[in-house]
């Protein structure tokens, strides 16, 4: 094993993985990180979940042994460092691990440290299912109907971070760069000239002078690769095959973004089909058989393929799915998609089954193995140290990595626990507020309450 000097190697052994299939041992080292803020309330609570769930499910035989690695305001503070070097080399020796909410430092240095990890760790695949849980608070009539994962690539798009601020010298460059080798494109620059902003000013604010107001334009690159695609797509659908789910919607912005957004869906549709052939139908084969037999013979292929057992592979622009998860949601069962909108769909339908409180989260590379799990909601710093908030999320995020690791044991009385801990209506503040005839607990004792209905 590595040698560390920020955190301790516990007794227990490594994951390994092999012909991409997973190896754990019955006593696997996982790599935590408390979180900040509210974190060391919530994982105080989730750790005992956890682990009473391993121990009802498996008697002794399996164990976690728990690796406290460091990251955010506490590393910070500890060892004036946001993200110490042991703490990605322990997530890349032992494979999985898991981790609340991190502060996002402000100012200079790492842009923020839940994208940093999965960069670093090329963690390409940001699993985020979305399920309702009976008796949870919804602002929607029929949150039930909600029950889809969703695929979001997690290293490319706009999340790559390749941004320069106005007024600096890299972002002139680009701009200089833009206008003598792409002068067309350069002219779409609205104001990134200053003739342009001389000639609005003269029209809008002619009291103003050229001095006031420079042209400054902020620059950011979005890169989407034909092999991030497909790896991102290939995952979707071994997914939906193995949970014998019904349909797999790309979702992109392809009518405006044609060879980012376009080229994601495209991209999809060729490798789902090259890849898993007669497992899967698509949208793209519908349209081709439309236009050689007509609208019909394709209507009847696309039935007789589904009634076969195949997996729809459909799209959806971005902006129209925002609507239909709240009009249509039974019309999804997977989701793949990019960063951005990911971003935006996964909090979207975590509002419509009770919040980004109770909300889990897996940032997974399906080739080398590696996997970290985390809260998807904020530090809720105001909170901290009160014994307030719902570790939902993080439990659940726990579930989601017995479920990876194989111990689907141990997570089907995650769930059940869940399931019977908001059925007796003795909930954390979040839900008691919301809920008719509920009691208000702790943090802690929300824990307790899921461990007894386990």
């Amino acid at each position: 094993m590595s040698t560390y000097t920020t955190c301790t190697v516990p007794d227990g052994k490594k994951i390994t993985i092999s012909g991409g299939k997973l190896s754990v041992p019955n006593n696997p080292i996982i790599p935590f990180i408390r979180g900040d803020g509210t974190g060391p309330d919530i994982w105080a609570s989730s750790v005992r979940v956890l682990d009473a769930a391993v121990e009802k499910a498996y008697g002794g035989a399996k164990k976690i042994a728990w690796m406290e690695v460091f990251a955010g305001e506490t590393s910070k503070n500890k060892f004036d460092n946001w993200l110490p070097d042991d703490t990605v080399e322990a997530f890349k020796e032992f494979l999985v691990g898991i981790k609340g909410p991190l502060t996002t430092p402000v100012g200079g240095g790492i842009r923020s440290l839940n994208v940093a990890l999965r960069q670093m760790l090329d963690l390409y695949v940001c699993l985020r299912p979305v399920q309702y849980f009976t008796g949870v608070p919804s602002p929607v009539k029929r949150p039930e109907a909600v029950d889809m994962v969703i695929f979001r690539e997690n290293t490319e798009d706009i999340y790559a971070g390749i941004e320069y601020a106005g007024g600096t010298p890299e972002a002139q460059k680009v701009l200089d760069f833009i206008a003598k080798e792409f002068p067309k494109d350069f002219k779409k620059i609205r104001f990134g000239s200053s003739q342009a902003v001389v000639d609005y000013m003269k029209l809008a604010a002619p009291e103003h002078t050229m001095e006031n107001y420079p042209p400054t334009v902020g620059i950011g690159i979005k890169p989407v690769s034909q092999v991030g695609t497909i790896r991102l797509i290939k995952a979707a659908i071994q997914y939906a095959i193995a949970e014998k789910k019904k349909s797999v919607t790309i979702v992109h912005k392809g009518n405006i973004m044609k060879f980012t957004e376009g080229a994601f869906r495209d991209w999809g549709y060729a490798a789902a089909e090259r890849i898993f052939g007669d497992k899967v139908y698509t949208w793209m084969q519908w349209e081709k058989t439309k236009k050689e037999k007509g609208e019909a013979a394709a209507n009847d292929e696309q039935k007789a393929a589904l009634a076969s057992g195949r997996v729809l592979i459909k799209d959806a622009i971005a902006d129209i799915t925002l609507q239909q998860i709240l009009t249509r949601p039974g019309d999804f069962d997977v989701i793949a998609t990019l960063n951005l909108n990911g971003d935006y769909l996964s909090d979207a339908l975590a509002a419509q089954v009770g919040g980004i409180g109770i909300a889990p989260g897996g940032n997974i590379n399906y080739v080398t193995g590696h996997a970290i799990f985390e809260a998807t909601h904020g530090t809720a710093p105001k909170y901290a140290g009160k014994d307030l908030v719902n570790p939902g999320s993080v439990v659940l995020s726990g579930e989601m990595m017995f479920r990876y690791l194989g111990w689907t044991e141990a997570a089907d009385l995650i769930i059940k626990g869940l399931n019977g801990a908001i059925g007796s209506k003795r909930v954390t503040y979040d839900f008691a507020r919301q809920m008719e005839g509920a009691t208000e607990i702790k943090c802690s004792e929300f824990g307790t309450n899921i461990i007894a209905h386990m």
